[in-house]
């Protein structure tokens, strides 16, 4: 892929576009702030940008809304040492937050993720055109042990409520989030259905229903192993939903 990096620093631009070089990808230019990095972007047409979030003229966040606006955007992850941007970064649907000093590992797995995306992917992280409308949710911040990381809704497979705290389980692995499962059901109710008091599915990853004993189902997932309960209560509506597909 193709890569454009930004940041202030010339030593940390110079860091990270050596390690984007070390996994195989290419840096197609090098910018220091955001006013520059827009025009780097209509110059070369980069897979992805790497920004930076506090940066003078214009910082991370005030480009990345701006990359937002172009007919073809390239997909953005922040880079930055203050992990309490992860809200407005999602806001502008990044796809990958990362926290300084970059590791090669965190660095090939985002770059990972992002090769995933296809093109189609991609242009739907643009904000909604109609500016009175509530932006779409692409992501959610999860706070794990590298940082912030940035999970796309799209890569998840449920949502699995315990005590206080809700798991994701997603493509990379799981994490920990402290949301609601009925604010994410309202949220994200036309991809993802109650199976369970406790538990969320992501309709596009559903394979089947099983009965493991009278009257007790559980789901299976297509690229994943896990099973889940389904409950009494909701059994006849996951039916329902289950004809439709």
């Amino acid at each position: 892929m193709n890569i454009l990096v930004c940041d202030d620093e010339p030593l940390a631009r110079e860091r990270l576009s050596r390690l984007v070089l070390a996994t195989g990808h290419r840096v197609v230019g090098q910018a220091c702030n955001g006013l520059e990095a827009l025009d780097m972007v209509r110059q070369h047409q980069p897979d992805i940008v790497f920004l930076d979030i506090r940066m003078p003229e214009m910082d991370g966040i005030q480009c990345a809304e701006q990359l937002t606006q172009l007919d073809n955007p390239p997909a953005v992850i922040f880079v930055t040492a203050f992990d309490q941007h992860a809200i407005d970064a999602f806001r502008t649907h990044a796809i990958g937050y990362l926290l300084k000093p970059v590791s090669r590992e965190d660095l090939s797995a985002v770059l990972q993720r992002a090769a995933r995306l296809n093109a189609a992917q991609i242009s739907h992280l643009r904000v909604l055109d109609n500016p009175g409308a509530k932006p779409v949710r692409n992501h959610i911040a999860a706070r794990t042990h590298r940082g912030v990381e940035l999970i796309p809704i799209d890569s998840i497979y449920y949502f699995l409520a315990d005590q206080k705290y809700v798991t994701i389980r997603h493509a990379g692995g799981t994490v920990l989030i402290d949301e609601t499962l009925k604010e994410l059901e309202t949220e994200f109710g036309d991809r993802f259905i109650r199976i369970h008091r406790n538990a969320l599915l992501a309709i596009p990853y559903l394979e089947g229903l099983e009965m493991v004993a009278t009257g007790q189902y559980q789901v299976r997932f297509r690229g994943i192993p896990e099973r889940l309960a389904v409950s009494r209560r909701h059994l006849p509506q996951l039916r329902e939903k289950m004809q439709t597909l």
